[in-house]
């Protein structure tokens, strides 16, 4: 088959290859830890939002198809669950461990809960723009997803004052990495998931910094059938991550995401596992638990951007 145009965004297969260069995190760290909090609840695909259709993912709700017209309050209430109970749930465990975590903010789910944003600038997390909506962003025009990006940049920084330098769809289009690299002021996207350290790619003759997210070490993996049903089983997985990634560090430091959301981490059951990787990884001494920002401007001063 021969293309009539170029493949983009192009795939690489070869990434660093045997040769990772040396992150020398700071204070001579073999890890960076970086803990996210995904903020969507109030943004997702609602009927009550003119989407025509309610949420279908992302829940404890096992199975849940998305029926037209119709709304679906059992998925409707589990994500306001997030934003009532959950969001306070674990920003208050964050403060009393001393832990300042990544928070990915919708646009919408912001403007929705305005309380929520200010809490998390008082916590001194970083933002990354997670899109104005939780919704899947291919089928949209270029110009709307163009709107969508400056909309949610100005509304982060309306209510909560912080100026936001990363950027994460989660369900992006082949257009996204470009609009943010040509809306400006944004020095990173996390919309890739295929390295353990960050990479510069090429963006319209921009050099751009992608800081890989991660579905592994997620909570998503409790509404997945993965198998991750607990606390106590999140902990495991995450914390045998963290200890296989210091033993590499010794020759290859690496970094490392842990992602929550609150409709799934903050339930009661799921916190003390939680709360048992933050005393674990924060009592470490090779471990940097770091913002986002924080990790990506080491980066780019180490390497350039």
């Amino acid at each position: 088959m021969t293309l009539d145009a170029p493949y983009l965004p192009a795939r690489d297969f070869i990434g660093y290859g045997e040769r990772p260069p040396a992150a020398e995190w700071p204070a001579g760290a073999k890890l960076a830890l970086n803990i996210v909090v995904n903020y969507e609840e109030g943004a997702e695909y609602s009927i009550g939002e003119g989407d025509g259709v309610s949420e279908a993912i992302l829940s404890d709700l096992a199975v849940s198809p998305a029926v037209p017209g119709l709304r679906n309050r059992n998925m409707e209430s589990l994500y306001e669950y997030g934003s009532r109970v959950g969001v306070w749930r674990l920003i208050s465990l964050f403060r009393d461990k001393g832990v300042i975590p990544t928070f990915y903010v919708v646009g919408r789910a912001l403007e929705l809960n305005p309380a929520a944003g200010k809490a998390i600038a008082a916590l001194g997390s970083d933002i990354v723009c997670h899109g104005w909506r939780w919704i899947d962003y291919a089928p949209l025009s270029e110009e709307e997803e163009r709107q969508h990006i400056a909309m949610t940049v100005d509304t982060v920084r309306k209510i909560t004052g912080i100026d936001p330098l990363g950027w994460y769809t989660g369900r992006p289009s082949l257009n996204t990495r470009r609009l943010v690299a040509e809306h400006g002021g944004l020095l990173f996207d996390c919309d890739d998931y295929n390295d353990d350290l960050p990479y510069v790619v090429d963006v319209g003759g921009r050099r751009h910094l992608v800081v890989p997210h991660s579905f592994d070490n997620n909570d998503s993996r409790y509404s997945r059938g993965s198998g991750l049903e607990t606390g106590s089983q999140f902990f495991e997985y995450v914390s045998d991550g963290v200890d296989w990634l210091l033993k590499e560090g010794q020759k290859t430091p690496r970094m490392m995401t842990v992602s929550l959301h609150c409709r799934l981490a903050a339930r009661p059951g799921r916190m003390i596992g939680l709360e048992r990787f933050l005393d674990k990884v924060t009592a470490h001494p090779d471990i940097w638990v770091c913002r986002r920002s924080d990790l990506a401007r080491h980066w780019l001063s180490r390497f350039g951007g």
